[in-house]
């Protein structure tokens, strides 16, 4: 049971047009792509697997809402999004790609801001309103996906005990979620949990015999190299390493990545990446 939704954070998701859920203190608004059909190195693949963007927020010092989010746009979309959220005072953290080989190409922006709830949905709704009405000039002549993966019955108790962590089912994609409440962050007053983005997380799409896989790596900067080591030894393709938060004491750095095979193998490699957080690690 999520908790009874602040008035104010009701506000927030009314003023978007959006819906969201309230749970460890954290509202989180989703931003599904769902107008996108996307196909990943031919693979045709469900929004859920990586293409809903989200905001999030939470309570920060002086009464003030700590607002942090992940938007995702077509190429087209990343400037005019952009100029939108810093013309309203807004913050953009990071732009970076999750995916190799995908059509149409996707990026995914950092937001971050601070205030009243209600003054960061008047903030933020300008850029909201822009995705999903770019023009179509760009877009991918990619038709549907030509690889032999498609959605079908992922034995997910297995990739559960393998990985160690449960998940969740949404449509044909099962997703592991794990926080990183060890590094206790803050920003500006706010804990930063694994709702408000702080967490390393695996989605399997597909069959057991033949799946892909996608996810993101939070770390210490000392655990970046072992974390790449475990992850391109077990065949998995690292396909971005970048900031979220650029004020934060620790530095977190987040990793994406990506691979396909049997979830056997690929949730081996997901537990062989989580095996190396956490360690005693050395400070040069």
């Amino acid at each position: 049971m999520g908790q009874a939704i602040p008035a104010d954070y009701d506000g927030f998701m009314k003023s978007l047009g959006k819906q969201g859920d309230f749970k460890d203190n954290v509202l989180k608004v989703n931003i599904p792509r769902n107008d996108l059909k996307v196909t990943i190195d031919g693979i045709a693949t469900p929004t859920p697997f990586g293409f809903g963007g989200w905001l999030a927020l939470t309570k920060g010092d002086g009464g003030m809402d700590v607002m942090m989010g992940d938007l995702v746009l077509l190429e087209d979309e990343v400037n005019p999004v952009m100029s939108a959220l810093l013309n309203n005072g807004l913050e953009v953290t990071a732009v970076h790609n999750h995916f190799f080989f995908e059509s149409p190409r996707i990026f995914y922006m950092h937001v971050h801001g601070r205030g009243k709830a209600a003054d960061l949905a008047k903030m933020v709704k300008p850029a909201v309103d822009l995705i999903g009405s770019g023009s179509p000039k760009h877009q991918s002549s990619v038709a549907g996906g030509n690889s032999n993966i498609s959605g079908g019955e992922i034995d997910t108790a297995k990739i559960a005990k393998i990985v160690g962590h449960e998940g969740e089912q949404n449509g044909m994609v099962f997703k592991i979620t794990v926080g990183r409440d060890d590094l206790k962050l803050k920003d500006m007053g706010a804990p930063v949990n694994a709702r408000m983005g702080l967490n390393t997380w695996a989605a399997f799409y597909g069959s057991d015999a033949n799946a892909e896989i996608a996810g993101d790596v939070a770390m210490l900067s000392g655990e970046i190299t072992p974390v790449l080591k475990a992850l391109r030894s077990n065949g998995l393709n690292v396909v971005a390493i970048h900031n979220h938060m650029t004020t934060n004491e620790p530095a977190i750095y987040f990793l994406h990545y990506w691979g396909t095979g049997p979830t056997e193998k690929l949730a081996n490699g997901f537990k062989a990446a989580l095996n190396e957080l956490g360690k005693p690690v050395h400070v040069h």
